[in-house]
């Protein structure tokens, strides 16, 4: 039997839902907690890792034949750090606005475990094509976990949604009162664990077995 690997179309679609990084890996939930206050900034970060993952794992992949093993990692650092300084600069210039707002975590893509983790893990045994296609799919998935978070936040906690007005708040001269605590960081930390606590409910094969039977007698 032949040992094949994964098709293209499973390398693209996997990382998205069936094993997304943030919902089954549990990779990259802090920057997931902090820029999800709103769909623009969770937006724009998610798109900035999309690019950054699926570039540096193209990057990566193309060049891995010539990296020596022992430099492989200050190697895959040196190009994810470019292509972030690349996506800032950017930002400073034409989203001047959001790049304020995103601070600090344009610059820790540097560190998010995905970014680095696709890199190490895939690039450097995989094909150029595969290994865009598993970055930008591992980037969507990313992507796709932040929106989910901060549209809920921004909707019931600002009563708007990428800055329109879904809900008129009574601050303004409406009937909804807005929920303070959706805005504020812990509770993106609760939205992230019961979105994982749904996935590993419907998903079987993802959950632990127990440490003990608790219907047996001698306990």
């Amino acid at each position: 039997m032949s040992n094949k690997g994964p098709s293209l179309k499973e390398t693209f679609l996997t990382p998205i839902i069936a094993n997304n990084p943030v919902m089954i890996q549990v990779l990259g939930i802090c920057s997931s907690l902090a820029v999800t206050s709103s769909m623009k900034t969770a937006f724009v970060m998610g798109l900035s890792v999309i690019f950054v993952c699926s570039i540096a794992n193209l990057a990566i992949s193309t060049v891995r034949s010539l990296i020596p093993n022992s430099v492989r990692i200050i190697a895959q650092m040196t190009v994810i750090a470019s292509l972030v300084i690349l996506v800032d600069q950017v930002l400073k210039a034409f989203a001047y606005d959001l790049s304020k707002q995103l601070s600090v975590y344009v610059g820790l893509i540097i560190t998010n475990c995905i970014v680095m983790g696709r890199t190490e893990g895939f690039a450097l045994k995989s094909k150029p094509l595969a290994s865009f296609l598993d970055g930008l799919g591992n980037g969507l998935g990313y992507m796709l976990v932040l929106c989910v978070v901060a549209s809920i936040r921004e909707i019931f906690g600002s009563g708007s949604w990428f800055g329109m007005t879904v809900f008129e708040t009574v601050n303004n001269g409406g009937w909804y009162v807005p929920c303070g605590l959706l805005v504020m960081p812990p509770c993106a930390f609760f939205l992230v664990g019961l979105l994982i606590w749904v996935v590993k409910t419907f998903r079987k094969d993802l959950q632990e077995p127990l440490e003990y039977d608790t219907h047996r007698e001698d306990y």
